[in-house]
């Protein structure tokens, strides 16, 4: 997709790739600069076995908005970083990213694990960040107490985990695995192909596995549902937050990772966060479709447009 321009109304972005010095190797980094005048920037982080490509349908919707959107270590095309993952690294790797493009503050949007991640990097480098969107994701999960790490992994992530030691022939065995995906038999799309195939790396023996490593999620998920990163920045948090949650799960069964029961008990514990309950959308399409994007997309505009007062205020 290098060299690809994305084309919505009037917001055009010419997209470009590029790879930035972290501890442990190089991190990959997209990048969506809008062809003409440039309004605001916007950070965002991908979801825990997901990449970069995860982002087209919102970015299509900010016309005028330079997007920056890393592949997390172990993901992507950053998937040989050497070293531990964990929400601190990765929030390091982000402030590396903004280094790199000369950025010294912009509104973060995470999905899923991303947010978990766009909390952390906020406590830890307030200074880079104006505003917070957290979409499923950034407050507590439900988890169960008391699991070994691979049950924890399972009990949240499921086939999702399970998903990560399959091997694959082709790129073609691999979409028609997801084809058949219930999170998106009635959201199929060629950014969503794209997106699949960019996920799908050589094994070294003859066939294909996703870039995502089964230890790596393993180490993220347990790092944000019981390490100390996440209870610290959500204590410590001090940035406006929007945070969005829908009713369908991974799988797109109900309810999803934010049962109404739970939301009841971990809000009140967040006051500074905004949530919205975002009817009809699974934790993948709210931003893997277009209808799912639209609605993200008017929220970044809305916090892009409130940074931008309390910057000039």
């Amino acid at each position: 997709m290098d060299g690809a321009v994305n084309d919505r109304g009037a917001g055009v972005h010419a997209y470009r790739t590029m790879d930035v010095p972290v501890a442990g190797g190089d991190l990959r980094v997209g990048v969506w600069d809008p062809v003409g005048d440039r309004t605001d920037d916007v950070l965002l982080v991908h979801g825990v076995t997901a990449s970069h490509l995860a982002w087209p349908f919102v970015v299509e919707r900010l016309a005028g908005v330079r997007a920056v959107a890393p592949d997390l270590r172990g993901r992507g095309r950053s998937d040989r970083l050497h070293g531990a993952a964990g929400m601190r690294a990765h929030a390091d790797d982000l402030a590396a990213a903004l280094d790199a493009l000369g950025i010294e503050r912009m509104l973060v949007v995470g999905h899923s694990m991303g947010a978990f991640v766009a909390v952390v990097f906020a406590h830890l480098h307030p200074d880079r960040v104006s505003r917070l969107v957290l979409v499923d994701g950034g407050l507590p999960l439900d988890a169960p107490a008391g699991l070994d790490p691979d049950a924890l992994v399972s009990a949240i992530l499921g086939p999702t985990a399970a998903r990560l030691s399959m091997r694959f022939a082709d790129t073609g065995e691999y979409l028609d695995f997801w084809r058949e995906h219930p999170a998106f038999r009635d959201d199929w799309t060629p950014e969503l192909e794209r997106y699949l195939a960019y996920d799908l790396v050589d094994d070294g023996a003859g066939a294909f596995r996703p870039a995502t490593s089964y230890r790596t999620t393993a180490d993220d998920t347990i790092d944000m549902n019981t390490g100390s990163a996440l209870p610290d920045a959500l204590a410590g948090l001090r940035h406006p937050a929007r945070f969005l949650t829908v009713p369908r799960g991974l799988q797109n069964e109900t309810p999803g990772l934010y049962a109404p029961a739970h939301l009841a008990r971990i809000l009140p514990d967040a006051p500074g966060v905004s949530h919205t309950a975002v009817d009809a959308f699974n934790h993948y399409t709210i931003v893997m479709s277009a209808a799912g994007a639209d609605v993200v997309a008017a929220v970044v505009r809305e916090e892009l447009a409130a940074a931008r007062a309390a910057s000039a205020a």
